[in-house]
């Protein structure tokens, strides 16, 4: 290729590289740290996963007024020798475009222990891994409204970040 051929292929390649948009993933924690994080006082992890039936998801969607997307989910019994602390369980919802992964803590009756954002994957948002924003779900259960800005802060720039992981936790 010839001086002026590769000069004309620069001109043309050069608006695609500028237009293209920035790539941002990251994994800030595995389904090992999450449930240490959320269960520090645990010893054991036992995987439950649960494949719900279509009766099931209708249940959930019943008492939850939220769709169940998938068949299986991931979930871990926590335990510290034989008290049984709570279930861990990882769960995926859309930010804007891409998949948020989080971990939920639940008490034996039901309560949110607490949650953790472990693979975040938007552009913009990123600040649903606020401490004090995920503290705000901690002693939630399905009888709470679980409405964005009534019982949980919406966060400027990450609406749909914070109203999706919102209704996972409650779907969950």
């Amino acid at each position: 290729m010839n001086a002026p051929e590769r000069d004309l292929l620069a001109c043309l390649l050069l608006p695609a590289a500028a237009v293209a948009a920035p790539v941002y993933a990251a994994d800030y924690l595995t389904a090992a740290q999450a449930q240490r994080a959320l269960f520090p006082e645990a010893d054991a992890f036992v995987p439950r996963p649960v494949t719900l039936s279509d009766d099931q998801k209708k249940q959930i969607r019943k008492r939850s007024g939220l769709r169940q997307r998938w068949d299986t989910q991931e979930v871990w019994r926590a335990a510290s020798g034989d008290a049984f602390l709570g279930w861990f369980i990882v769960d995926n919802v859309i930010g804007k475009h891409e998949f948020i992964t989080y971990g939920v803590a639940l008490s034996p009756d039901g309560h949110v222990i607490g949650v953790e954002v472990m693979s975040y994957r938007e552009t913009h948002g990123g600040e649903i891994r606020n401490p004090g924003w995920l503290g705000r779900f901690r002693g939630k259960t399905l009888a709470d409204p679980f409405k964005l800005d009534r019982d949980i802060p919406n966060i400027s720039g990450a609406t749909l970040s914070c109203r999706n992981v919102l209704d996972g936790v409650k779907r969950l």
